[in-house]
């Protein structure tokens, strides 16, 4: 692309000693979710009414304490669900209702009907002051856009005594009731960001002025980043200027209402809110205009993640993702921060194998009340477990994948424990299957292969039947060590012959080695591991078993015989899983 001067850099802000740099995020701001107005108009297909209900009930149960639910003055469904939701009670009573209205008299006066029998409102006005949209949109000089706030500030003063502080009498139900309505007044110079920043503070003055808030009772004047023309620290310095020269500043609360435009909206609110903003105006998952609101999300979790509480309950976040692609039919992208399938998902074999050591570590830190309970595992900014998600959804298994994450997967969803050494050659056995697979593999088929591998693995070893009993001689006929002593008397199949087959050891594994030898199948074992696969009455066991065979069963003499071969078997009997396991280790071979 050729550079040309048709763009030219957003200028800077002339603020000295600023200090919104050295300030660090200690506590939540007051949140303020636009799902349902500005989310709602960059739908394709804005919500009905029930779908609208159902995403306010959502924003309520997250723990929003401010919701702007429309435009009711727009058309006849935004002052119908506005209506709905006094009348049939559905706003708790810590849960003001925000409304939006432009700056003309017959929006108002229908915007201040809708609110009629409501206990708390904010009443949000707005007119855009950049000066693009001054002289394409309104063809107004300065002074003339100053009045037109200053007017409709008036409007709103003057519809909003019959309702401020008064008694309505309204049918809620069968039964009428009087009600009295707390106005709190927004005021957004609508483009902000595009906006000289003198002239912003000049137009929100000339509002408060006419307005006359309090520090007892406080009015909110809202700094849209409308449209993102400037890196996130230009917006902060923006921000700062703002609340230093604004008169009156400590009877007015600052809102930022960011965008999203070059990707940096949740950073542009971070630094708006280390600029002295104290209100925040966002949506679930960055729902918007153009490519969307700031994420509220993903703010609120960036917090979390430093140790600050954000008063907004995220803990399901699964279910909230269906509610919201329910309602206005978006979809999440899976690499979505926090929230995508995905993002707690990792297929390369070192993040794999560094996320299991870290749960690892964790797990036995939390066990053994440990000091140091700081979430500490790589690759994992926050546990998915807080926010409802499953560790079996961190790894995930395709031709990336490593030993470390092969292993995870069996043991989290089969309760597979391997040795180190058998999740080596396991780890590569899987690994090359899954690469010519082509594709991300279940669980289950990990399990699958694992079962041909070490299991059920055909071969010239079968084992027809096995006894094992205590006995008071060696196969010296001696009584020394007798009540360590066993005997094992089988049948196998070997090599399409059937062998019976004899032999005295400490346990059963040894005397069941010992009598294969005496049939020629020379194997020494070399590792041995077993623990329950289940509990209760119908619980099995696994044994693991690495076996070498001897020089005597390879007559070539060849390197084959210092080759360790694992095997693995299950039975409800630990005894019987591990000759199991020999038998498989012997077909592997």
């Amino acid at each position: 692309m050729k550079i040309t001067s048709k763009y030219k850099p957003f200028p800077v802000i002339g603020i000295k000693d600023r200090r919104w740099p050295d300030q660090v995020l200690s506590k939540a701001p007051i949140w303020c979710s636009v799902d349902l107005r500005d989310g709602n108009q960059a739908l394709k297909d804005p919500m009905n009414i029930s779908q609208k209900i159902e995403m306010f009930e959502l924003l309520v149960k997250c723990g929003f304490k401010e919701i702007e639910v429309g435009f009711p003055a727009s058309s006849n469904t935004e002052f119908e669900f506005v209506r709905r939701l006094i009348l049939e009670n559905k706003i708790p009573d810590d849960v003001t209702i925000q409304v939006l209205t432009q700056a003309r008299e017959e929006l108002i006066k229908k915007t201040v009907e809708s609110l009629i029998g409501a206990k708390r409102v904010i009443v949000h006005l707005y007119n855009s002051t950049s000066p693009a949209q001054r002289r394409v949109v309104f063809g107004l000089e300065k002074t003339e856009i100053i009045e037109m706030a200053v007017q409709g500030t008036k409007w709103v003063k003057k519809y909003v005594k019959k309702i401020d502080g008064s008694e309505i009498k309204e049918s809620i139900g069968k039964s009428p009731v009087a009600l009295k309505t707390e106005v709190i007044f927004q005021y957004s110079p609508e483009s902000f960001s595009a906006t000289e920043v003198d002239f912003a503070i000049e137009i929100c003055g000339a509002v408060v002025k006419e307005w006359k808030p309090t520090v007892g009772k406080k009015m909110i004047i809202n700094l849209p980043e409308t449209v993102e023309v400037a890196m996130p620290n230009i917006y902060a310095d923006q921000v700062e200027y703002f609340c230093k020269h604004l008169k009156n500043r400590e009877s007015v609360i600052v809102s930022v209402h960011t965008h999203n435009d070059r990707g940096t909206g949740v950073a542009a609110t971070e630094l708006g809110l280390l600029a002295g903003a104290e209100r925040v105006e966002g949506t679930l998952f960055g729902n918007g205009e153009r490519t969307g609101n700031l994420d509220i999300v993903i703010l609120a979790l960036n917090m979390y993640s430093q140790g600050i509480d954000p008063m907004l309950d995220f803990s399901n976040i699964d279910d909230i993702r269906m509610v919201y692609e329910k309602c206005t039919g978006m979809t999440v992208p899976p690499r979505h921060p926090y929230s995508g399938e995905l993002v707690f998902t990792a297929f390369s074999g070192s993040h794999q194998d560094a996320i299991r050591k870290g749960l690892s570590d964790w797990n036995i830190r939390i066990e053994n009340s440990a000091a140091n309970r700081t979430w500490d595992v790589p690759y994992l900014a926050i546990d998915p477990k807080d926010i409802g998600r499953k560790y079996d959804e961190v790894i995930r298994i395709n031709g990336q994948s490593g030993k470390g994450g092969i292993a995870y997967t069996l043991e989290n969803n089969s309760y597979i424990k391997m040795p180190k050494e058998m999740q080596k050659e396991f780890g590569s056995i899987a690994g090359n299957i899954i690469d010519s697979i082509g594709r991300e593999v279940s669980s289950e088929e990990i399990y699958e292969m694992f079962q041909r591998e070490y299991i059920n693995r055909s071969g010239p070893c079968s084992l027809l039947n096995f006894h094992i009993e205590k006995t008071e001689e060696s196969s010296s006929g001696s009584l020394e060590n007798c009540e360590n002593m066993y005997e094992c008397s089988s049948t196998i199949v070997f090599e399409k012959k059937e062998l019976k087959i004899v032999g005295w050891g400490n346990g059963p594994v040894d005397a069941f080695v010992k009598g294969l030898r005496s049939v020629g199948v020379c194997v020494n074992i070399f590792d041995f591991h077993e623990h329950s696969l289940t509990e209760g009455s119908e619980a099995k066991a696994i044994a693991y078993v690495c076996i070498q065979f001897a020089d005597a069963i390879d007559k070539n003499k060849s390197k084959k015989s210092h080759i360790k071969y694992w095997g693995a078997g299950i039975d409800p009997s630990i005894d019987m899983a591990s000759i199991k396991a020999i038998i498989g280790a012997i077909n592997r071979r």
